[in-house]
This record gives C-alpha cells, structure tokens and sequence, in this order.
C-alpha cells in the first residue's frame, strides 16, 4: 500500500503488535478539537494512501476509546475505496456524558485493509427459497 503524508506532523499509520488486523490512525491536528457529549467531528490523520486494486480500507474504532470514553467511529466502518485519494478523515463521535478532548497525535481509529469482490449483478423476477426466507432482525434467535 502506497501513503503519502500531506502534513507536516503526519503519523504514518502502524501496527501496536505483530499480528494486530487493523494499523492504528492518528490525528493530526493544528490544535486540539473538544467533542461535546452527542456530538461528532471530522478529524484529520494528515496522509493519503492508495490501496491495491481489489481492496477497500475498513476504519474501525478503537476498543479503548469506546469503553474508556464512550467515542467511536460514528460510521463505522468507514470505507476507503481504491481509487480514493483524498485525506483519510475518522468520523467520531461522543456517546459519553463529559466532553472529550482529541489532540494531535492521538490514536483515533484503527484501518484494516481487506480484499473484496466485487459481484456481476443479474436481475431476477424470483429468488431461490431457502429455511430462513424472508426472516430478519432476530428471526433465527436472540
């Protein structure tokens, strides 16, 4: 995967241990950002990545932030598509009760890496009946 830093101060995404899924994202900020209880923000890392083709990058929360903070990845997971090469922005958001306060260089998300397929669609009039058919939302149990 390809990474360019578009700021000054930019932390280059890195995996905390040798067989973590996800490399942890960090911001990069000019000055720190407050999130208020319910409310959420863009927050900048300050680099660009180009993904192989056939790959999508997953920005996911990070555990420690959720149950520590209340503060997670509002859309989660995000996606970064291959051909996307804009800013890599994390979408936060606190659930907590107090504000919480992101600062530059802060672990804000985690970004996995995953392939994809991308299916060749074929309209149908009638789909194949299977055990569960229509069912969802708890259908197959709690």
């Amino acid at each position: 995967m390809r990474i360019q830093r578009l700021r000054e101060g930019a932390v280059l995404p890195r995996f905390a241990t040798e067989d973590a899924a996800g490399m942890d994202l960090t911001a990069c900020l000019d000055a720190p950002i407050t999130l208020a209880p319910g409310k959420h923000a863009m927050v900048p890392t300050g680099i660009a990545i180009a993904l192989p083709k056939g790959h999508e990058g997953q920005v996911r929360p990070r555990s420690g932030l959720a149950a520590k903070h209340a503060v997670t990845v509002l859309n989660s997971p995000g996606t970064i598509d291959a051909d996307y090469r804009g800013e890599v922005k994390v979408l936060l958001i606190n659930h907590g009760e107090t504000p919480f306060v992101i600062e530059h260089g802060m672990r804000v998300a985690q970004l996995v890496v995953a392939a994809y397929v991308a299916p060749t669609l074929r309209e149908v009039t009638v789909l194949d009946d299977t055990e569960r058919g229509g069912g969802g939302f708890g259908s197959t149990g709690v």
